[in-house]
């Protein structure tokens, strides 16, 4: 779904999200402006949780979008919490989320970030070696903290290679093809201050082809296998993480978040049998697919430019400081103008934000006479500092 669950057009001819409508919004708080909606965070959150059942626990992924709100309603709905710096877990713990819920992710966590993961019991999941020597300095003579162990699984799903995170060449995790994956367990089984509650990978971010995350278990479960042969280990948790993707445009035709879910818990569940293995507790980490459907990002036009024959370029107050993923990942999205009464869209332009770049990245429809708002008389506001903020509707 491109827009949230509750968008529709109002009987002013503006788009409008949870009750609100997005032209006054703006014109409120100015822009950028990033809006969620409550109910469009419920119902994906919710989703997760029902189709995981018993079988394992669901963690919200921080870094796609956090604010105290934001995170209270994904606790609501059941959901732990993965965060990736101390900042973020601070804000979980402000927002009273439960500290045995959270765990703490990151491939150079610093001395701070350990200590405050520690100090708060979240399950600190290790990335590198480094973190072992780290964490003997760091939990008291006779104490154990709680890991789990990054597994980098060798898959490279069918994604941007920025955000493919689980072959062999990755900063991230310890690689089973390496033989560093299985070295790693087994010094943080001898380790006198780590109780190693699971293993996790994750494999990548915007997915839609299921079928690597089975690629993935599969190979997991090979090593446990052997752990359990070797080391007499046999992890209680198993993490699958995250990175299904959505849409972005209307060519995009993502999973469901219950099919997510259940593919891998299939996996899961049929590989374990068919190594006589237990079966671990599957914890799962969305972040994007959670937010991503429930947010809009609200910008007003500036200068507009017309090449005859070729282009015309519409240049909006944002860019790569509020939305990265176009330039980065080479990420399409659709953009919608918020429309004077009685306006028709009649032709495409390539949206462009304030900063730098080489192409156009976006093309969208825009109407032949739009036009640079008026600064003194703008029908969103007098304008704002460029840093964008957000809001949540239904919630206020």
């Amino acid at each position: 779904m491109l827009f949230p669950v509750t968008y529709r057009v109002n009987t002013a001819g503006h788009m409008e999200v949870g009750g609100c409508d997005l032209v006054e919004l703006a014109r409120r708080h100015g822009t950028p402006l990033y809006v969620y909606d409550e109910a469009t965070v419920r119902q994906r959150a919710s989703e997760y949780v029902a189709a995981m059942g018993s079988a394992g626990q669901v963690l919200y992924s921080a870094k796609a979008f956090a604010s105290p709100r934001f995170l209270r309603i994904v606790e609501e709905e059941g959901l732990g919490l993965d965060v990736v710096s101390a900042g973020e877990l601070n804000l979980a713990l402000k927002s009273g989320s439960k500290r045995d819920h959270i765990h703490f992710l990151g491939n150079n966590k610093s001395r701070e970030d350990l200590e405050a993961a520690y100090r708060a019991g979240a399950t600190i999941v290790i990335d590198g070696a480094y973190e072992f020597e780290l964490l003997r300095d760091i939990v008291p003579d006779g104490k154990r903290t709680p890991v789990m162990l990054r597994i980098s699984p060798g898959v490279k799903p069918d994604t941007h290679a920025h955000i493919s995170t689980g072959q062999l060449d990755s900063k991230f995790g310890f690689s089973i093809e390496s033989g560093a994956a299985f070295k790693a367990v087994s010094e943080a089984l001898q380790h006198p201050r780590l109780e190693v509650v699971g293993l996790h990978s994750h494999i990548g971010s915007q997915i839609f082809a299921l079928s690597a995350y089975e690629q993935a278990m599969d190979i997991m479960l090979d090593l446990v296998v052997r752990l359990r042969d070797e080391l007499k280990y046999e992890p209680r948790k198993l993490g699958a993480g995250g990175g299904l993707g959505i849409a972005y445009t209307r060519d995009d035709d993502p999973p469901t978040p219950r099919q997510f879910v259940e593919t891998i818990r299939h996996a899961l569940e049929t590989g374990c049998a068919r190594r006589h293995l237990k079966v671990p507790e599957l914890v799962v980490e969305p972040g994007r697919s959670i937010a991503g459907p429930a947010g809009m990002a609200l910008y007003t036009v500036g200068s507009i430019k017309d090449i005859p024959g070729v282009r015309r370029y519409v240049a909006v107050d944002g860019g790569m400081g509020d939305n990265i993923r176009p330039r980065c990942h080479r990420g399409s999205c659709r953009g919608r103008l918020l429309p004077r009464d009685g306006e028709q869209l009649q032709r495409h332009a390539a949206t462009r934000g304030a900063h730098g770049g080489r192409r156009p990245r976006h093309r969208d429809a825009a109407p032949r006479n739009v036009r640079r708002l008026d600064r003194r008389r703008s029908l969103l506001g007098p304008r704002r500092p460029r840093r964008p903020r957000s809001i949540s509707t239904s919630w206020r």
